[in-house]
């Protein structure tokens, strides 16, 4: 006798999102990275968003979610915000709870400027390298390149240029490198 395919409810999920990441993923170890590089980086983003207004998107957020997209060789940030839907490895890195919704990726293109004038997201990845290379992670090498977490190589020499993210001709900040 054939069984019946059962459908699956809504799914409920209670408990912190960290306990579904196993304890010796390499994404533990450069999420502790880039916390204490974003750490080091609050006055500069105090400096660079206002007071006042509507909250934006947390640039931690963004920051991570480039990472994510460079460590796994995400093509566009659209792409990276359909993986953050659905995917709880990244939804936990990046520091989405479950309920909250995901940006739109043109949230990218809004913040670049911002992101990049204050030189922010190049301080960011820099930092993250320099830990990396400094053999701040349980998992040597996981961020040199030739590595792979994804496909991607690991955290390349070229980091911020992948992500647009570096100086233009004449070393205006802001421009993408091609």
């Amino acid at each position: 006798m054939r069984g019946e395919e059962a459908r699956q409810p809504s799914f409920v999920f209670l408990g912190p999102l960290e306990e579904r990441i196993p304890k010796d993923h390499p994404l533990r170890a450069i999420r502790k990275m880039t916390d204490k590089a974003l750490c080091g980086l609050s006055p500069l983003f105090d400096k660079i968003y206002c007071e006042a207004g509507r909250p934006s998107i947390p640039p931690e957020y963004l920051l991570r979610a480039l990472l994510i997209q460079v460590l796994y060789a995400i093509p566009s940030e659209r792409k990276l915000c359909e993986h953050l839907e659905y995917h709880l490895l990244f939804r936990w890195f990046v520091g989405l709870d479950l309920n909250e919704p995901v940006w739109h990726p043109t949230t990218f293109t809004q913040n670049r400027e911002r992101l990049l004038e204050g030189e922010v997201a190049e301080a960011f990845f820099l930092e993250v390298r320099k830990q990396a290379q400094a053999g701040e992670t349980p998992f040597p090498g996981a961020l040199q390149p030739g590595r792979h977490l994804g496909g991607s190589g690991g955290l390349p020499q070229e980091l911020p240029a992948q992500t647009g993210i570096g100086r233009g001709p004449g070393g205006r900040p802001g421009a993408r490198q091609r």
